[in-house]
Parts: C-alpha cells; sequence; structure tokens
C-alpha cells in the first residue's frame, strides 16, 4: 500500500505543568530540546515518523498559542495541517477534527495518533511494529493501540490488560484499561504477564476512528457528517463548537468504550516523558544512579537524583540524595523525587496564585 495513505496526528497542545520548571506555559516540553539532542521532543517524533509517511500527510493538534511555535520547528508540514484548538478540551476532540479533515484529503487514509513527549530507545523497532500496525488497520475495522512490555512497576503509566490472542502474532483483544495504579498493584500487573504499558499510540482507518466519533460526540459532529464543506467551513464551524466539547481523553472516550479494539505487544523501548520520575526511571544513570540532563555539574556523595540546568549554570552538589533539581529563568525548584507528579503540580498553582503568571 502507497504511504500516501499514510497519515499521522500529532497530540502537542498540552502544557507539561509535571516538568515545570522546565516545561512552562509559554513553552511546555513539547517544544523545547529537553535532552540536549539538538531537536525537540515535538522535532523528534515527526522524525520517526517523517521514516513511514510524506511531510503533507502529517497533522499537528496543538493550543492556538502554541501554532507558531510548531509552523517555526515543523516547517515542512503545511499551516494548514496546524490544527489550532481555540481551548482546551483534551484528546478525543482534537483527533476528530482531524479526523475530518483527513477524511476530506483521502477518504482511505489509515490513521496513526501519538503523543509528542515520548522517548523511544529502538527506532528500527518502532518502525517495525508501526508498519505491521498499519498493515492490521488496513485489512481490519478495528482500533488498534501499541502496548509495551513492562521493565519496572511504574505506578506513573497507564497499563491494558491483554485478552484472548487474536490470529495475528503479537495482537489480543483487551480486558481492561487501567490508569495510573498504586505501585504495589503495578508490581503485580507486571510480575502476571499479562499487563502491558500503554503507550498512547494507536491507529485505524478513518472510518472506523470517525463511526466511533459519533457515538460519543453525536450534537456536534452532526453538521459535519454528511456534508460537503469547504475548509474555511469546517474550520468556522468547530471554532465556534469547539467549546461544546466534552472535554475527554481519547483513551476515555473512544478505547474504553469501543468493543472493536486491539492491542499490540511491542519492545521497542518506550518511555513517556510527562514526569520527573519517569524521565528519571526510564534513563540511563551516572555514577551513583544520579541522571543529569544537558547539564554541567560537579557531585560529591550524591544519589538518585535528576538534575535539569540552564546553559551556562554549573551546579555543585554535596551529600545531595533522591531529589529533583531544575532551574529555568527565574524559577529553581529543589524537591524529593519520590511522588514528584502531585507536588509538583501543587507548587505550580501555588506560585502562579501568589507570584502570578510569569513564574508558571
Amino acid at each position: 500500500m502507497s504511504n500516501r495513505q499514510y497519515f499521522c496526528i500529532i497530540l502537542a497542545g498540552g502544557r507539561g505543568k509535571r516538568l515545570w520548571p522546565s516545561s512552562r506555559e509559554s513553552q511546555p516540553k513539547q517544544f523545547i530540546d529537553f535532552f540536549g539532542t539538538g531537536r525537540t521532543q515535538l522535532q523528534q517524533t515527526y522524525d520517526r515518523m517523517l521514516r513511514i509517511l510524506p511531510p503533507e500527510n502529517f497533522y499537528v493538534c496543538t493550543n492556538h498559542e502554541f501554532a507558531p511555535m510548531v509552523e517555526e520547528q515543523l516547517p515542512d508540514v503545511p499551516k494548514n495541517n496546524i490544527l489550532a484548538e481555540p481551548v482546551n478540551r483534551n484528546t478525543a476532540p482534537s483527533v476528530a477534527w482531524s479526523c475530518f479533515r483527513i477524511r476530506r484529503q483521502c477518504p482511505e487514509a489509515k490513521i496513526i495518533v501519538t503523543p509528542s513527549d515520548q522517548a523511544v530507545m529502538d527506532v528500527e523497532a518502532y518502525i517495525n511494529n508501526i508498519k505491521r500496525a498499519l498493515q492490521f488497520v488496513s485489512d481490519h475495522d478495528n482500533l488498534l493501540t501499541l502496548g509495551v512490555t513492562p521493565s519496572r512497576p511504574e505506578p506513573g503509566y497507564g497499563y491494558i490488560q491483554m485478552g484472548e490472542p487474536a490470529e495475528e502474532e503479537d495482537l489480543y483483544s483487551i480486558k481492561s484499561f487501567t490508569e495510573k495504579p498504586e505501585r504495589e498493584f503495578a508490581r503485580i500487573f507486571m510480575d502476571s504477564g499479562e499487563f502491558l504499558w500503554n503507550s498512547g499510540i494507536f491507529m485505524a482507518n478513518v472510518e472506523t476512528m470517525i463511526e466511533a466519533f459519533k457515538k460519543i460526540f453525536p450534537s456536534v459532529l452532526r453538521p459535519l457528517i454528511g456534508k460537503t464543506l469547504t475548509e474555511e467551513e469546517e474550520h468556522d464551524y468547530v471554532h465556534e463548537h469547539f467549546p461544546a466539547y466534552p472535554n475527554m481523553s481519547m483513551d476515555d472516550g473512544i478505547l474504553e468504550k469501543s468493543d472493536n479494539v486491539f492491542v499490540m505487544r511491542c519492545n521497542f523501548g518506550w518511555a513517556d516523558m510527562g514526569t520527573w520520575h519517569s524521565i528519571y526511571e526510564a534513563l540511563s544513570k551516572g555514577e551513583g544512579d544520579n541522571v543529569v540532563l544537558d547539564s554541567e555539574v560537579m557531585m560529591e556523595d550524591c544519589r538518585n537524583n535528576v538534575i535539569k540546568l540552564p546553559k551556562g549554570k554549573l551546579g555543585v552538589f554535596c551529600g545531595l540524595e533522591g531529589f529533583i533539581v531544575a532551574e529555568r529563568d527565574n524559577v529553581l525548584m529543589i524537591c524529593k523525587k519520590e511522588d514528584s507528579s502531585a507536588l509538583v503540580r501543587k507548587y505550580v498553582n501555588e506560585v502562579q496564585m501568589k507570584y502570578g503568571d510569569e513564574f508558571v
């Protein structure tokens, strides 16, 4: 099958508050070169998928505030393929809008939906899995999500319980979804061999996607169904009615409510770069099991820390154990690494109320 029928929707609208202060309201994590690779997380996601499909078949969902950054970082993606949401309504409404736009361009489209803030360690295995998955949704009217074999009991990820095996290798029906279990349950899940990490990557042919959206967004989608709207008419309608969409993720709205969903078991080395803790767990450790992110440091008797400093700053640490040290612009944060996700969100809210938006 020609790759002209393959399309990728990149989700890049998040504000990345759990990685504050490195991720800021004005420039969230997906738009920064977090790891010193020379490419932002958004650009790395694009680079991987560019091996499968052409630039004109990319669609990027983002907030209207971030659209100029998407244009700057992905100059080969057509400007009309950057769908700027007027308000935040989570991922399901964004993907629904993209699907109607893609169907106008290619009614036979096979769609990949991927977050923009993930790390992939084995790119060749990843590409092979994506190609196999695209072949499956080309041949079947099913939704397919990619699950990754867990390497640790990570409480910050979602889990998918595999059901009965399908006819194709490494494909299974789905018994259940569990979002961010306690560490004890995460360990039970991993030890059972029945659960996979939910990568947030899924795909289907465009008609299967749209049929799923019709069930959960019937009123706001009705004018888009069965009518031939121009791109301008569709844009105006969506912007006028986008606030009427429920605040719903793809997992909650589509995958967990559909009965034609399968999961593919993958082993391409994957990490969600959404929290300081998950970054620490996923990345290679240096001396003393410290993770130093593109920063200049001197460390003595330090263990189990994650450190991210601005360029031109030198950090000197002695006797530090189990902390996050992160600085950007006008904020320095030092906090215990465990349970950092809830703590960081708390600090962001308190700082915003007490000191104002310029610090978040």
